[in-house]
């Protein structure tokens, strides 16, 4: 369902309204409302899994129910959840970097 009108936005805008008062003290995240997804409120987080972590705690989001993985060659990690918030489908998401692995040297390893 596309959205026509500013009032078919009206789930997502309402909750963000909520969101802003009770939790004007957390990160504050990228926030994204569409006409294409005309239910959902997305709050997206930069260069770290901090902002993102924040509002899980203070949403009371289970760490089960995140869903991680990695993408670009393995140099992102991403965090990312949906839960019912107001009447909106917020998705929250997180970005990092996902730090490279040490490289080993030859001949460091262990000695029988």
């Amino acid at each position: 369902m596309k959205a026509d009108t500013l009032a078919d936005l009206s789930a997502p805008l309402v909750a963000l309204r909520l969101l802003t008062t009770e939790f004007a003290h957390l990160p504050a995240p990228h926030v994204s409302v569409s006409t294409i997804y005309p239910d959902r409120l997305e709050l997206t987080f930069h260069d770290d899994f901090a902002g993102f972590e924040a509002w899980r705690e203070a949403l009371n989001i289970a760490p089960e129910s995140v869903v991680h993985r990695v993408q670009r060659d393995g140099r992102t990690g991403v965090l990312n959840v949906h839960v019912p918030f107001a009447g909106a489908d917020l998705e929250l998401t997180g970005f990092a970097t996902v730090p490279a692995p040490a490289p080993v040297l030859a001949g460091s390893g262990a000695v029988s």
